[in-house]
């Protein structure tokens, strides 16, 4: 018997199918192109079944920013990247119990870090790869400048911890369309001069690893790169479209709401509120937390835990109590943390659902406690 949207209950996301097909085949087949490999990050679904059709397509491996992402993601994957700084005792340890057939590799910027890394691996008794982060602009994290990424490396290599290469992350550049020549330039200069520098060091990087979803199609302009990590591109967002980055039709999640009062002239109540949309603003120009799928101009302007307003001066739609619609998030990757549960929808028909696994921390079990682990679902 086949369920139908009306069968839901309110807020809940939901995925079009065919939609995030598109979008997963297009990257991997840009990739292919321009001779580039794929390591997306799985922040955005944060779900092994989606990680497993990135895989399928030819994704070298994945990309993850927490331990528990690392912990679920083993599960269907043998080569992971921690994208972040493998600071803190807890955090070591948690890393270093994967599996040990798991290919790990983890960042470092900072040569202070290093003899805890070192010390954890070595008690741990197991292999793992190191990249060294660079701050190209972000101003994030990331070693600042040649010299400091060299003094890095050099403390790599004098702990006997095997240097992989070079990552960045060009978060910075995300204007819409050509606005971003000027920044991508910057950043191909940048990252020549930098692979230059470590050549004649005698350090040649391996892997150059970089990449973002507003960057995505034009990685293969910055010479050196050789793989890429975007993450939103696999549902995409307001913020991803209107940057120009996708087009409004590869928006591949919603959060499906209902009308629940039109009480108030000029607006309309869904039941969506901070708790299902989060609260980041548009990152691009525009305001709002939110805009209607079919009616991108209406728009989320208020909201608190349980309700989101939507604005209606600017339209003649006129919703009614009891009508379904469906919000195109500002942030998608912070929606998917809010729900632990994906439906995955063709036109109005629910086909399928799926857990979002590795939201929250998942923290280990105390001592005394007992948590087994999930069979690997690799070949």
């Amino acid at each position: 018997m086949t369920m139908h949207l009306e069968t839901l209950e309110t807020p809940v996301p939901i995925v079009d199918l065919d939609r995030m097909s598109h979008n997963l085949d297009r990257m991997a087949a840009y990739v292919t192109l321009h001779g580039l490999q794929l390591r997306p990050h799985v922040k955005t679904h944060k779900a092994p079944r989606v990680a497993l059709e990135q895989l399928q397509r030819g994704a070298v491996g994945l990309t993850c920013a927490t331990t528990h992402e690392l912990d679920v993601m083993s599960e269907v994957c043998d080569d992971l990247l921690l994208a972040y700084p493998a600071v803190g005792a807890a955090r070591l340890e948690r890393l270093l119990r994967l599996p040990r057939d798991v290919r790990l590799t983890v960042t470092v910027d900072n040569a202070d870090t290093i003899p805890a890394l070192h010390a954890t691996r070595t008690l741990a008794d197991r292999e793992l790869s190191v990249l060294v982060e660079v701050d190209l602009g972000m101003r994030r994290v990331g070693a600042s400048g040649i010299d400091a990424a060299l003094a890095v490396t050099r403390a790599v290599r004098q702990y006997d911890l095997p240097f992989a290469g070079l990552l960045f992350y060009p978060g910075h550049v995300r204007e819409p369309g050509a606005a971003q020549d000027a920044g991508l330039a910057q950043l191909a200069a940048d990252v020549q001069q930098l692979r230059a520098a470590f050549i004649d060091a005698g350090l040649p990087p391996r892997i150059i690893s970089g990449g973002s979803t507003p960057l995505a199609w034009r990685m293969h302009e910055v010479a050196g790169v050789t793989e890429v990590r975007p993450g939103t591109y696999v549902y995409n967002d307001r913020t991803t479209a209107t940057i120009g980055a996708c087009d409004w039709d590869d928006c591949a999640l919603t959060v499906l709401a209902t009308v629940v009062s039109t009480a108030v002239a000029g607006q309309a109540v869904v039941d969506a509120g901070s708790k299902a949309l989060a609260r980041e603003p548009l990152r691009a120009d525009g305001d709002g937390w939110a805009c209607v799928l079919d009616h991108p101009d209406v728009r989320i302007t208020r909201m608190s835990e349980e309700h989101g307003i939507l604005d209606l001066s600017n339209t003649t739609w006129r919703p009614r109590v009891g009508d379904r619609v469906r919000l195109v998030p500002n942030h998608v990757c912070l929606v998917v943390q809010q729900f632990d549960d994906i439906v995955g929808v063709r036109g109005d028909a629910v086909e399928t659902s799926w857990p979002v696994r590795a939201r929250g921390r998942g923290y280990p079990p105390m001592p005394g406690e007992s948590g087994p682990r999930r069979p690997r679902m690799v070949e």
